[in-house]
């Protein structure tokens, strides 16, 4: 091509199977961050230098030449409020690309080695006010995916404040075409409303206006995110592009529990994306820095693969093993549990536990919570009562202790459910006003939620007296932390709004890291409503998390599957609701979403029939066999899309392969008006076998060149296959 070329590469550094090159402009020094596969590195294609043809011929750049066709975006995405604001129409809609981002100064950069990790930091100076910024890239050998975070300092003599600041920023998408890559670039992004999570969007960038401009003026950009305490309450913190012309996909999730961002922006040839804190316009965010202060980003990992979407989900959650070398020694057989939520509905009083507990004894199953309801007071309300944390003396005339032995006579590690971030109306604390978050000079009150301040000491010192002191006394080995609102902008406190929510965060994360000290056996679980805080330093701090508040529904599958790209399936607790008056077809149906993650009974497991209850222990004993897989293994969705998940029709089969390769788990569920008689799903190269089975249509499945066959009777049937080499 007349006029192609490659971009100057200051460091190319290889990271396995990712290959980062800091590209720089030459006129301005300015340095980008591009990805790509290894394996992919020398088919990146000369792209063309200027703009021609006859829209653009009489428009000539300072130099004399044609416009140009792109640019190199710094790596560093930032902005300080003292600062002009953003060109190309772009306020309102976005904050990269500030004269601040412009203006730092590359000075230089550093690679170290550490306990088998590999970092590149790369920093930078402000010119005038002279404080600094480095941008860090860490590799753990044999991973796939990288961790990116900046770190602003400020060194100068004058407080700085950030309205700004992005974890990361990658450029050059695509760097596989020699032009702007028309109908070859794809964003994928996951939506999450209340019981309906994990909700795949995909959109060429031509529906949602990222194509560039005819003269390269004029932003393009679509940033989303959520804001509050809820991470994942519209979409989930993760952001993916696709080039499907070359087959290499670029993905991002970010670990933070409040207000966060991602961007995709696009102003000439290539397209850039970026990600972090919700910035001022999007979040109410702003933060100061002292002279001599420092303030860091949270991480988002990264990843660039040659594949699909479920290629750069695979390698984004394998990063979410690394905080779970610490769980508890129960946790790694992966048990099956009972909470009691949908068998009570709010009234889990010592009779009805000890009797649930009975019927549990040598069932298989380890865990058994107690949810929400235990501490009402007489003749209230559960949802109204959090905050004072006294067990009903009438619901437990022994105590609460009482029940927890009991419980633990029966073989089992008893649970407690609490809601420990907020204060309802019923509780003693709701007017103690000084402990209370407060917005505008006003507690925050939602749904007749108050929220504590977990900034304030006292308000921590509450909690480990009420919670930790309890678990401790009541002899629990099980904790199931509920949230059931959102804070919303932010709080006051701080400089801005959005610093004040985070700050609080800071310290709910902080109690729950107090949690895992001062009771190092407890199996923690994060529930909000469900999936509501399913983001990765939640998911990290706790043992498992709800996978959703579909306690029966028949799109629970649907939601597991989803969230097989987001999360570790070893994590994810999904609901099998057991009813007496359930047909067979049903319970398998539901029991079979388990299998999809950490399977979870609940319902009328003492009144249930023979039949039922050899089906739950048929169930039960494939789903131990089958734990090496869900622990450890790749998952892979086969199966048209379900557009309305409350009437779902279609059908989806989850291929789960183990990590070792000798085993596969096959789960498959059918939907209202299937499409198809008999399902047909690939599976991995092998000579594979049927070894366990659950079903109850006597159709079973049969495997013939290279493929799982299912003919299901009918439809809303499901089936569970574990196959062996």
């Amino acid at each position: 091509m007349k006029s192609a070329f490659l971009p100057k590469v200051y460091r190319e550094v290889r990271l396995g199977a990712t290959t980062a090159l800091y590209v720089q402009d030459p006129a301005t020094g300015r340095l980008g961050l591009w990805l790509v596969p290894t394996g992919r590195r020398q088919r990146i294609v000369p792209h063309r230098k200027n703009l021609s043809g006859v829209e653009i011929d009489g428009i000539l750049d300072p130099e004399g030449k044609g416009l140009p066709a792109w640019g190199i975006e710094s790596l560093l995405q930032l902005k300080a409020r003292d600062e002009d604001a953003v060109a190309g129409f772009g306020q309102g809609r976005t904050m990269r690309n500030s004269p601040t981002a412009d203006r730092m100064k590359f000075t230089g950069q550093k690679i170290t080695r550490a306990g088998g990790v590999m970092t590149v930091r790369t920093s930078f100076t402000h010119p005038d006010a002279g404080w600094r910024a480095h941008h860090d890239l860490a590799w753990r050998k044999g991973a796939g995916w990288l961790e990116s975070s900046v770190t602003v300092d400020n060194t100068s003599a004058q407080p700085l404040t950030l309205e700004f600041l992005a974890s990361f920023s990658i450029g050059g998408l695509t760097p596989f075409a020699a032009g702007d890559a028309p109908g070859r670039l794809k964003l994928h992004r996951f939506r999450g409303v209340w019981s309906m999570e994990g909700r795949l969007e995909t959109r060429p960038f031509e529906d949602i206006q990222l194509e560039r401009s005819w003269a390269g003026h004029g932003v393009r950009n679509e940033r989303f995110g959520d804001v509050g305490s809820l991470p994942v309450n519209g979409f989930f913190p993760f952001v993916a592009v696709e080039d499907t012309g070359a087959g290499v996909t670029w993905g991002a999730q970010l670990a933070h529990p409040g207000s966060w961002q991602m961007e995709v922006y696009r102003r000439d040839d290539f397209a850039a994306m970026s990600g972090g804190l919700a910035d001022r316009e999007f979040g109410h965010w702003m933060k100061t820095l002292a002279a001599g202060a420092s303030f860091a980003s949270p991480v988002a990992a990264l990843a660039c693969v040659a594949g699909d979407l479920d290629d750069v989900c695979a390698a984004l959650t394998a990063a979410q093993e690394v905080p779970l070398v610490n769980l508890p020694k129960s946790e790694q057989s992966l048990p099956v549990m009972f909470n009691e939520w949908t068998t009570s509905w709010g009234h889990p009083s010592h009779e009805n536990m000890v009797k649930l507990a009975e019927s549990l004894r040598g069932t298989g199953m380890k865990y058994l919570v107690m949810d929400a309801g235990w501490y009402k007071p007489d003749g209230g309300q559960w949802f109204s009562a959090q905050g004072d944390w006294q067990p009903n003396a009438k619901m437990y005339p022994q105590g609460i202790r009482a029940t927890a032995d009991a419980i633990r006579a029966c073989g089992l590690i008893p649970g407690l459910w609490f809601e420990m971030e907020v204060i309802g109306s019923a509780a003693s604390l709701y007017d103690r006003t000084d402990l209370l978050l407060h917005r505008d000079g006003r507690v925050i009150t939602a749904g007749g939620r108050r929220f504590l301040d977990l900034r304030k000491p006292a308000a921590v010192a509450h909690l480990t007296e009420r919670i930790i002191g309890l678990l401790r006394a009541g002899n629990f080995g099980y904790l199931k932390v509920d949230y059931n609102d959102n804070i919303g902008l932010g709080v006051d406190g701080a400089e801005s709004l959005g610093e004040g929510l985070r700050q609080h965060l800071e310290g709910v994360q902080a109690f729950f890291r107090k949690l895992r000290v001062e009771l190092p056996d407890l199996v923690i679980e994060n529930c909000s409503s469900g999936g509501h805080r399913l983001e990765p330093t939640m998911i990290g701090l706790t043992a498992m998390s709800s996978f959703s508040d579909a306690h029966e529904c028949p799109e629970i599958p649907i939601i597991a599957a989803n969230l097989q790209r987001l999360m570790l399936p070893r994590q994810s607790q999904v609901w099998a609701v057991l009813r007496a008056r359930a047909s067979l077809r049903r319970i398998v149906y539901l029991l079979a979403g388990g299998f999809l993650g950490r399977l979870c009974l609940s319902g009328d497991f003492p009144t249930l029939k023979p039949a039922q209850r050899a089906l739950v222990d048929r169930a039960i004993a494939l789903y131990a066999q089958a734990v090496p897989v869900i622990r450890n293994g790749r998952s892979r969705r086969y199966g048209p899309d379900v557009a309305a998940y409350r009437h779902a029709q279609g059908w989806q089969v989850v291929v789960r392969a183990g990590a070792e390769g000798k085993k596969l788990l096959v789960v498959g569920h059918v939907f209202e008006k299937p499409g198809v008689k008999t399902i047909r799903v690939p599976l991995p190269k092998g000579k594979w076998r049927v070894a366990e089975e659950l079903h109850t249509d006597r159709t079973g499945v049969k495997l013939a060149k290279g493929e799982l066959r299912w003919t299901p009777a009918g439809e809303w049937a499901a089936n569970v296959v574990l196959l062996e080499k």
